[in-house]
């Protein structure tokens, strides 16, 4: 019975980040004093048996971390020889991925001349990796669901050098992009803790299997907080957020489907791959870029991430819940 609501809770985690996001506009101050009190409990509790090199100041980052760890417990090593497997379409999924969409947010901050702040986190939305929640989308699509993980976790592991890396490329001219600061930061709060939370699957397996179900409702729960301390702190000014801005957001997450069901297509890969490619390039882990935009750059440079989100959401659960009725067959690339 647990497991059902557990798994209910988590395929349907786009309707819980819509109404957080709904609750977090209407009334900021419930998100703003959760994160000053996970803040003062992590820096009384678990910092200080960390040392200082290893410590997250803010109740946000140790969520993000905590998600990445969710994430990393319910990957397998067989997601691993998946990409051993199969290299050559894993590399051209995550070419894919760093080209389409950190080049595509960049022309369109330059086509709508959008002030620096938020082009700034429109290039840094566009540069982060794919976000776990295609994995979600490409099993409801009938599409090929290890593709979508070995993808995801491909761009997860190459984030920390090629997300301050394009942004610092695409909008060094435009602010002070901290490269070194944001490879450290992406490392402690992404990389590190998922491959805590794969070597305690690993190495604990049958003795964590009946928590398993936990760990993605974790990592859901703590994507709607992040998403929705975005909006509490910005509430002012998602208020002046002008239509080009919203415009940008969707031109964008179009761009990056069609762009991956165009590369897909061009190297012949299979409908369900073809499926795969659009979901993955389409969705971004911008719960990641609103964190580095709070953290590097301000408040302000992270609205197009959390714009981001819901636009990307909502477009892959309306792709997924249509081609979920037209099954593909399983013919190899």
């Amino acid at each position: 019975m647990i497991k059902k609501v557990l798994d209910f809770y988590t395929k349907y985690f786009a309707i819980w980040v819509i109404i957080c996001g709904v609750i977090a506009y209407f009334r900021p101050e419930i998100f703003t004093t959760i994160e000053e009190k996970t803040t003062w409990f992590f820096a009384v509790t678990i910092e200080r048996f960390l040392p200082h090199a290893f410590r997250l100041e803010k109740g946000r980052e140790w969520f993000f971390a905590l998600t990445m760890f969710g994430i990393g417990a319910i990957l397998q090593l067989d997601d691993f020889k998946n990409i051993l497997r199969t290299p050559i379409i894993v590399l051209i999924g995550s070419a894919a991925q760093f080209t389409i969409m950190p080049f595509g947010a960049f022309l369109l901050a330059k086509l709508f001349n959008l002030p620096s702040e938020i082009a700034v986190g429109l290039i840094l939305t566009g540069s982060a990796p794919g976000a776990m929640a295609s994995n979600v989308m490409s099993y409801i699509a009938k599409a090929d669901t290890a593709y979508s993980v070995s993808l995801t976790t491909v761009s997860t592991l190459l984030c920390p050098l090629f997300t301050p890396g394009l942004t610092l490329l695409l909008a060094g001219s435009m602010m002070k992009v901290p490269f070194w600061d944001m490879f450290i930061y992406v490392s402690m709060t992404v990389v590190i803790p998922l491959f805590i939370g794969f070597g305690v699957r690993y190495f604990l397996g049958k003795q964590i299997q009946k928590i398993l179900p936990i760990f993605p409702a974790i990592s859901v729960t703590f994507i709607m907080f992040i998403c929705s301390y975005v909006i509490a702190v910005n509430k002012d000014k998602l208020a002046e957020v002008t239509g080009i801005i919203l415009l940008a957001g969707i031109i964008l997450n179009i761009y990056g489907m069609l762009g991956g069901f165009g590369v897909a297509s061009l190297f012949r890969m299979n409908s369900k791959r073809k499926r795969t490619l659009t979901i993955e390039i389409g969705m971004q882990n911008a719960g990641l870029g609103s964190m580095l935009a709070l953290e590097h750059f301000g408040n302000q440079a992270a609205i197009p991430a959390v714009i981001f989100v819901f636009i990307c959401i909502i477009t892959a659960s309306a792709m997924s819940a249509l081609w979920q009725r037209w099954p593909v067959g399983n013919s190899e690339y």
